[in-house]
Order: structure tokens, then sequence, then C-alpha cells
């Protein structure tokens, strides 16, 4: 192929990486959940100091784009107290359900940056914690094809 055709990277180009998803949905979160986001945003300010150090563009590109998300998600985090009260569901609140086909599962309903349902966290948003909000221990809710009880409102 002749040299004609092929383009060489301009040396000085800039990796251009679209932005991270923001949810659509209001960014609650519990007290650790803030702190997580604020350690996320520290940890890409120390990545991108580190990438312009090492003059490394892509790195550049991977920690301004973090950095534009954990900025944003920091931003409109909104608080949400603990609700004292467990007569009944609400974000924050920690849940034990009793499955149809015997097994039980706790979940803690977060927001969704904090959310890891293998580690026991729910996002708020979540089909099963939106089908949890308002119940209280005794009701049962569907997820999917399954029956859950509430055991217990912590």
């Amino acid at each position: 192929m002749s040299r004609a055709f092929v383009k060489d990277q301009d040396a000085d180009s800039v990796v251009d990486l679209p932005d991270r998803l923001i949810s659509e949905h209001p960014n609650d979160v519990t007290a650790h959940g803030l702190e997580l986001i604020e350690a996320e945003l520290k940890r890409a300010q120390e990545a991108l100091a580190a990438a312009q150090a090492a003059d490394d563009r892509e790195a550049i590109a991977r920690a301004s784009r973090d950095m534009r998300y954990w900025d944003a998600r920091r931003a409109t985090a909104h608080v949400v107290a603990p609700f004292e009260d467990t007569s009944q569901v609400r974000f924050g609140h920690t849940v034990k359900l009793a499955r149809d086909d015997g097994r039980q599962q706790i979940f803690r309903i977060v927001g969704e940056d904090e959310a890891d349902p293998a580690k026991g966290t729910l996002s708020h948003v979540a089909p099963l914690a939106l089908a949890l909000f308002g119940k209280s221990v005794g009701d049962t809710v569907r997820a999917g094809e399954h029956e859950l009880e509430i055991l217990d409102i912590r």
C-alpha cells in the first residue's frame, strides 16, 4: 500500500472518550455512599495527575472522563438520612427476604453507585427495591417469577 493512503497519527492528537452515562434518577446516597463517591473522585484525580506526569494521553482521557463522572455524581448527591422507623421499607433499610424456594436473602437499599447485589446492596431504582418500598414485615412482593416475603426490616 502506498504511504499516500496511510495517515500517521498526529503525535499531538488527544484521545477523546465519550462520557460515562449518568443516571436520570435522583442521586440519593447513604452517608457511606457519599464517602465512596468522594474516594472515587480522589482516585480519578490521582490517576489524572499520574497520567499527566507520564504524558500518557490515553490514561489522561480515561482519568478525565472518570473525574467528570464522579464530579457530577458528587455534585448531585443527596444524602438521605437513615429512617429510624422500620415499619415500612425505605431507602437505607436492610431487608431480610424469604424466597419461595426456601432461600433467604438480605439486601440493604442504597444509591446506584453504591449498589452491588453480590455484596448485599441493592440500588434504590432496582425493580426489587421499588417493589419493596412501603411494604412491611409479612408482606410479599413478586420478583420475576418468584414471590418473596419480607421477614425483617432494619
